[in-house]
C-alpha cells in the first residue's frame, strides 16, 4: 500500500496503531456527528411503518452501517471510510414499497447489491470504469457536489427541528462556532493543539447539547423505554418478493450510488493521501455490494461512504482505520442495543446539523484540493460549473414538480448528488478535449 503524505494534516496515518481506547473514543465521534438515523426515519414514514416497526428498523440501519464499515474498511477499500444508509434510494423504495409492499422492498436490494459487488470481483471492470470516466477533474467535482448538496440539508434540518427556530438557529451556531474554535486551536502541531483536534466533534456536541438542555429541547424519556438487548433476525419486514421492475430500478439507483461512494472515495484518498490503485477500487466495489447484500438481509438499506465522515478526518487529522473499525464496532452494539441508539437520537437536531454544516465546508475545501491542479479552460469551467448549477437547480426543486414526472425520473431528481454527479461524468465524456492541450498531457496518440 502506497501512501502519500505530502500535502496533509495528519497527524494519525491509516495504518498506524493507535490504542484501542484511543481508538473508541475517536470512533465514537464519528458516529455522534453523523445523521445516518434521518434517511431511515424518512423511509420509515414514507413507507408508513408504525412507532414500534419505526424504531427496529432504524436500530436494522444501525447494524447494517456497522457491517458494511467493518466489510469495507477490513476487507475492501481498507480506507478510513464509515458506511451509512444513503439518501439516494429514498423516493425508489418508498415507491416500490407504496406499490408492491415491504417485500418487495427488500427484494429489490439483493440482486443490485450483488452486481455491484461482482463488478469488483471476480470481473474486475469496475476500477477500468473509474479510471476510463472519472478522472481527478470528474472525481474532485463529484466531491465538491456532494459537500454543496449537503448543505442545505443541514439548515433545513435546523430550521424545521422541534422546537423555537430562533433557539435552533443559537444551538446550531454555538456547535459550529466550538468546532471552529477546536479546529483554530488545532493549528498548533503540539500539545493543547492536538487535544483539540483529536476530540473537537465531541465537544462541539457536548457544547451544543448543554446550549440546547437551556432551552428544554434535551429528551432522555426514549432512552428508559428502549430494551437492553434485541437480536437481529433474516428479512424482520416479511419474506422477500423478487420483481424485475422493481429489480432493474435498484440496479440503476445502485450504480447511481456508486458514483457518489466513488465520491466519497475521492474525498478519503485526497485527506489521507493514499493512492486509489486499481485493485484497491475494485476491493472497495466488492465491498461496497457485499455490505449492502448483508445489510439488506437484516433489514437494512443500500449503504455508502459517508463525506461527512472524511471531513471529520481532515478537521481532527486522525485517519486511523483504528478509528473507523471501532466506530463500526459501535455501530454494530447500536443496532443490538437499542438503549445505545436511543441516547444517539436524542442528541438534538440542531447540534448534529450545526457541526454538520461545518463538516460540509471540509468536504467542498478538499473536492477543490483535487482539482487545485487542473487547467479551467472553457471546456472544464462547463464539466466543472454546469453540474454545481444542476445540482442546486435539483436542490431547490419544488416538491409538487417531482410528484408530477414519472418513477424513475423522481428517484434520481430526489437527489442533487446523484444528478450533479452523473452530470459530472456525462459532459465530460462528451465534451471534446482540445487536441493540442490532449497530446501535451499524453492523452492523446
Amino acid at each position: 500500500m502506497e501512501q502519500n503524505k505530502q500535502n496533509t494534516n495528519n497527524i494519525i496515518g491509516v495504518d498506524e496503531k493507535i490504542s484501542w481506547g484511543k481508538a473508541f473514543l475517536l470512533g465514537m465521534q464519528h458516529v455522534l456527528a453523523m445523521d445516518l438515523y434521518i434517511a431511515p426515519i424518512i423511509i420509515a414514514g414514507l413507507l408508513a411503518l408504525d412507532s414500534m416497526n419505526t424504531t427496529f428498523f432504524i436500530q436494522m440501519c444501525f447494524l447494517a452501517a456497522g457491517l458494511a464499515t467493518l466489510i469495507q474498511t477490513i476487507g475492501g477499500l481498507r480506507l478510513p471510510v464509515v458506511q451509512g444508509p444513503s439518501y439516494v434510494p429514498i423516493g425508489a423504495l418508498a415507491a416500490i414499497g407504496g406499490k408492491l409492499g415491504l417485500g418487495a422492498v427488500f427484494g429489490s436490494l439483493l440482486p443490485g447489491a450483488l452486481i455491484i459487488a461482482i463488478l469488483g470481483y471476480p470481473l474486475k471492470w469496475f476500477a477500468k470504469a473509474v479510471q476510463k470516466i472519472i478522472p481527478p477533474l470528474v472525481g474532485g467535482t463529484v466531491i465538491v457536489i456532494v459537500g454543496i448538496s449537503l448543505m442545505p440539508s443541514a439548515f433545513n434540518s435546523i430550521y424545521s427541528a422541534p422546537g423555537n427556530i430562533g433557539h435552533n438557529v443559537l444551538i446550531a451556531f454555538v456547535s459550529a462556532a466550538v468546532l471552529i474554535i477546536c479546529i483554530l486551536l488545532g493549528r498548533k502541531k503540539k500539545g493543547y493543539g492536538t487535544f483539540f483536534r483529536l476530540v473537537s466533534v465531541i465537544l462541539a456536541i457536548i457544547a451544543g447539547t448543554i446550549t440546547a438542555s437551556f432551552f428544554g429541547t434535551v429528551d432522555f424519556s426514549s432512552v428508559k423505554q428502549a430494551a437492553w438487548f434485541s437480536l437481529p433476525s433474516f428479512f424482520p419486514f416479511g419474506k422477500p418478493v423478487f420483481d424485475l421492475q422493481a429489480i432493474l430500478t435498484m440496479v440503476f439507483i445502485y450504480l447511481v450510488i456508486l458514483i457518489e461512494t466513488t465520491g466519497t472515495w475521492f474525498v478519503v484518498s485526497t485527506v489521507t493521501g493514499s493512492e486509489l490503485n486499481e485493485k484497491r477500487l475494485n476491493r472497495a466495489s466488492f465491498g461496497e455490494g457485499i455490505g449492502c447484500f448483508v445489510g439488506s438481509l437484516f433489514g437494512g438499506t443500500p449503504m455508502t461512504g459517508y463525506s461527512s465522515n472524511a471531513g471529520i478526518i481532515a478537521i481532527t487529522g486522525v485517519a486511523s482505520r483504528m478509528a473507523i473499525i471501532s466506530a463500526g464496532i459501535i455501530l454494530v452494539a447500536l443496532g443490538l442495543i437499542p438503549k445505545l441508539s436511543a441516547v444517539i437520537t436524542c442528541v438534538p437536531e440542531p447540534v448534529i446539523n450545526g457541526i454538520f454544516g461545518v463538516v460540509c465546508v471540509a468536504i467542498v475545501m478538499n473536492g477543490l484540493k483535487v482539482i487545485q491542479n487542473v487547467v479551467i479552460d472553457d471546456r472544464n469551467m462547463m464539466v466543472i460549473g454546469v453540474p454545481i448549477l444542476l445540482t442546486i437547480g435539483t436542490i431547490v426543486l419544488p416538491k409538487e414538480l417531482l410528484y408530477s414526472v414519472p418513477d424513475f425520473a423522481n428517484y434520481i431528481l430526489s437527489s442533487g448528488t446523484a444528478v450533479g454527479a452523473i452530470a459530472t461524468v456525462i459532459l465530460n465524456l462528451i465534451i471534446p478535449k482540445e487536441r493540442e492541450k490532449a497530446v501535451a498531457a499524453g492523452e492523446v496518440q
